[in-house]
């Protein structure tokens, strides 16, 4: 799994042990479930970028399709969902398509 010393970009994520080390290994960590082909998925790319930048949070991906627990354990119904963790547990998530990246800033301040 790659450093998560606060990375100015988001980290890939391959299984839910490396999610739960992630989530494990920072205060506030923001990961986005998406799978290949999606079109909002991928637009939401350069976003993280900015939110890795520009904020505290820990940010990655990780495409539950690769580990399917993941599917249930998050109740992955649509992609891209977003879901943000405080302390290793879930406290907040939405699954309404591009959110950009001012207003993924203000919810995670106001959900962390």
């Amino acid at each position: 799994m790659a450093d998560t010393d606060h990375p100015d970009r988001p980290v890939t994520l391959q299984t839910e042990d490396d999610l739960d080390d992630f989530v494990a290994q920072t205060d506030v960590a923001l990961v986005e479930f998406y799978t290949d082909g999606c079109g909002i998925c991928q637009s939401m790319e350069p976003v993280l970028g900015n939110v890795a930048r520009e904020t505290t949070a820990a940010v990655a991906t990780v495409n539950p399709r690769d580990d399917p627990p993941l599917v249930d354990r998050f109740q992955v119904q649509s992609v891209p969902l977003l879901v943000l963790f405080v302390d290793g547990e879930p406290v907040a998530r939405r699954a309404d398509g591009f959110v950009g990246a001012d207003e993924l800033l203000t919810w995670i301040a106001e959900s962390a």
